[in-house]
């Protein structure tokens, strides 16, 4: 029998050996899916989807940056600050900087994500001025020296506009164009792909007593609005990419459950972007203080956003992530 998902209705695939249907054309199979309504969680059969729904679970998605959306991808970690929470000050100055993403790249990053403020719980803002003194040198030497794809990490149209001319391809805006809604006008000019990443509040305030009725339908209900919106501002569906923002004005618990239902976010026909790297939940659970202690656990998690067919991990760990990923393919081929 066939089920309409109704409006707040959310499709979430059950990922399973053999299954039927390829998860948005990647490596994750699925047969069943659970239709997650407001009395329960119903499972049923995929095939008894509307088909515009299975369509776009199903669908594969269009390269990003020049990177195949059909096996997982890693995104390396460079922040060019003072103050982030694991890595702050280390990389400042541009020589260390250019290193690192070298290093990173001989890793096996695919993606270079460079970042010049702190978005971190209780961060404050940086002026304009700093945050492309800190970024541009850096994007412009990382490009002279090679051809990795590099996205630009911020929430300015100003500074993601230099970026993208120094030779970023991609914009990663933790506010989804909620804060400076002119950067989707410089993404949509410069044809350049975006990560819409879901954020509660602001850094400064984002973890004070942050509250949902359903973290999951409503993560995903906003990163829908926000889609909607580059849309609207010429930016091309299938050069969206979608993050749930793991930490950013959420508990513990809000985490661990957008984690479980990740495979929700495929439902909106785009990529999907997981950054838990070393945060604050993972020392909570396994009892490490020191964020840069926290690797096996951020590995973990890496590995369970595989597993549900998330196309990119943002890491600082970029060696074991991909060493982890490489396994966990072998012995999954197939799922």
């Amino acid at each position: 029998m066939e089920i309409n998902p109704q409006p707040g209705d959310h499709v979430r695939p059950l990922v399973s050996l053999g299954g039927k249907h390829a998860l948005a054309g990647g490596w994750c199979r699925f047969t069943e899916v659970e239709v997650l309504q407001s009395s329960g969680p119903v499972t049923i059969q995929a095939a008894d989807l509307p088909n515009d729904v299975l369509a776009r679970l199903t669908a594969p998605r269009a390269q990003i940056a020049g990177l195949d959306m059909a096996s997982p991808k890693v995104m390396g970690i460079l922040n060019v600050t003072p103050d982030s929470f694991s890595d702050g000050g280390q990389f400042l100055s541009p020589d260390k900087a250019v290193d690192r993403a070298m290093a990173m790249v001989r890793d096996g990053a695919d993606i270079l994500d460079i970042g010049g403020e702190s978005t971190r719980p209780g961060a404050q803002e940086v002026g304009t001025d700093q945050e492309l003194a800190r970024t541009v040198p850096v994007i412009e030497a990382i490009r002279a020296r090679c051809d990795v794809a590099m996205s630009i990490d911020t929430r300015k149209a100003v500074v993601g506009k230099a970026a993208l001319a120094a030779g970023a391809n991609l914009v990663n805006d933790v506010s989804a164009f909620s804060f400076d809604a002119a950067l989707a006008d410089v993404t949509a000019a410069a044809n350049a792909p975006v990560c819409l990443m879901h954020a509660q509040g602001m850094p400064d305030t984002m973890q004070v007593n942050p509250t949902y009725g359903d973290v999951v339908a409503e993560v995903t209900d906003a990163l829908a609005q926000r889609v909607d919106f580059a849309k609207s501002k010429g930016i091309p569906g299938d050069q969206i990419i979608t993050d749930p923002g793991i930490g950013f004005g959420k508990t513990m618990d809000h985490n661990l459950l957008l984690l479980r239902s990740v495979s929700v976010l495929h439902g909106l026909g785009c990529p999907i972007l997981v950054g838990a790297s070393r945060k604050r939940f993972i020392g909570t659970l396994t009892g490490v203080s020191a964020a840069d202690d926290r690797v096996a656990g951020s590995v973990a998690v890496a590995l369970a956003a595989v597993a549900q067919g998330v196309q990119i991990v943002r890491v600082h760990d970029v060696a074991e992530t991909r060493q982890a990923i490489t396994m966990w393919m072998a012995v999954h081929s197939g799922v």
